[in-house]
């Protein structure tokens, strides 16, 4: 069975210049996660969305969230378990616990789940991203038993550092299909 990629986007729904919408352009592969209203979040209701979709999706799924949705992913795995999600991609994870780093809108999301995650996953993160510091996304990485990536200075990992299709981030999504195929040989 073909795996499908889940895009999840954050705050405001990652938009046309945004890496998650290159990825997705013309590729069947590629689903994207929709949320009634992308700038006004509710836990609830996105859990609701997100779990719905994987539901009907019945197949292999690797996700790849960003932002405020890397919170999301990790709030579904500490209510939801389904042994479709092969693994996560999980991009730029905004601090929902820090009035420093993100905004009041997100604070719905807080507090930050630090639990395990119950399946693989890679977390990238920038030097420079305003919305979660270099260690604090460290430590995500390290609670959730991800790997954890640096990937130098590039903001947010949004559409204002210019990544289009942003090949660094297909290589470890790469990584994470190979080894999902690898698991289920």
């Amino acid at each position: 069975m073909k795996t499908k990629i889940l895009i999840i986007p954050g705050l405001g729904g990652s938009g046309e210049n945004h890496w998650q919408s290159f990825w997705s352009k013309d590729d069947d592969k590629f689903v994207r996660l929709q949320q009634q209203n992308w700038d006004k979040p509710e836990l609830g209701q996105w859990l609701e969305s997100l779990n719905e979709v994987i539901e009907d999706l019945n197949c292999p799924i690797i996700l790849v969230a960003h932002s405020l949705g890397t919170s999301l992913v990790a709030h579904w795995s500490e209510k939801y378990d389904n042994s479709n999600i092969k693994g996560a991609l999980l991009v730029a994870p905004a601090d929902v616990d820090s009035p420093l780093h993100t905004p009041e809108v997100v604070r719905g999301f807080a507090p930050m789940p630090v639990t395990k995650l119950n399946f693989p996953s890679i977390i990238a993160a920038s030097e420079n991203d305003p919305y979660v510091s270099l260690e604090r996304a460290q430590y995500f990485a390290e609670k959730w038993g991800g790997e954890f990536i640096n990937i130098g200075s590039k903001g947010h990992i949004n559409s204002d550092s210019n990544l289009e299709f942003w090949e660094e981030g297909q290589v470890m999504l790469q990584r994470l299909q190979t080894s999902t195929n690898e698991i289920r040989v």
